[in-house]
């Protein structure tokens, strides 16, 4: 498992070991050992995932920003199984130096139209991502055995969100809190301060009424701070 830090402290991808031949691959796509021996340093604590969530959706949908409410915040572990999705973290921490800032990933199955996003990812500059992540990611779909099983870790403290950029996908997603109903709460995933280009014309953008009655990162009513303990 090779661990990649991203711009922002805390954010992670994470590549598995994929070992292939003739019949075709295997990895594993998690373990709590090597998550232990790898992650735990770099983020200074444990983590324990307690509920794992799949979600599949039609190209254009949108789902975000969303985070739960102290005191059952939630880290998640995410990746896409079939299509290709761009996965969105973005810190919401008061007084974090990066509050604000986010980091896109694009996620992608090992099927036919995931790998041709991952190409075509590939080859467009004019994204807004940090150009770290543009690089390596280029270089894991030049290699594309590379882009397997590929995962995008979001602490506690940051809203989520995914845009789905292929005709359907199908993304699963670890959880380090149960669910929550009563603590829900997100970032409008239209806010344009974000900066946050999702690779989804306005037009065909689909999104619940739920999530477009979020407020906007200036207005929203937060209750995490950088000097918080989140873990």
């Amino acid at each position: 498992m090779n661990i990649i830090q991203t711009n922002i402290p805390g954010v992670l991808i994470i590549e598995p070991r994929v070992f292939k031949d003739s019949r075709g691959y295997f990895f594993e796509s998690f373990s709590q050992r090597e998550f232990d021996e790898k992650v735990t340093p770099i983020l200074g604590h444990s983590i324990n995932f307690v509920q794992d969530n799949e979600s599949m959706s039609s190209y254009g949908v949108m789902r975000g920003l969303h985070y739960q409410r102290m005191p059952y915040t939630q880290s998640k572990l995410v990746r896409c199984v079939k299509g290709a999705v761009l996965d969105v973290a973005v810190d919401i921490r008061k007084g974090s130096p990066t509050f604000g800032q986010h980091v896109s990933c694009l996620l992608t199955g090992r099927d036919e139209e995931g790998m041709k996003i991952a190409e075509q990812f590939a080859k467009e500059s004019s994204i807004s991502h940090q150009q770290s992540i543009i690089s390596h990611q280029q270089s894991l779909i030049n290699n594309q055995s590379s882009l397997i099983g590929l995962q995008f870790f979001i602490p506690r403290g940051f809203a989520h969100g995914f845009a789905v950029l292929s005709e359907t996908a199908v993304f699963q997603y670890k959880c380090d809190e149960f669910y929550h109903p009563e603590a829900d709460g997100g970032i409008n995933i239209k806010d344009e301060s974000l900066g946050i280009d999702w690779r989804i014309p306005v037009e065909k953008a689909i999104l619940s009424e739920k999530d477009l009655k979020h407020a906007c990162l200036k207005d929203a009513v937060l209750d995490f701070d950088i000097n918080d303990k989140l873990y």
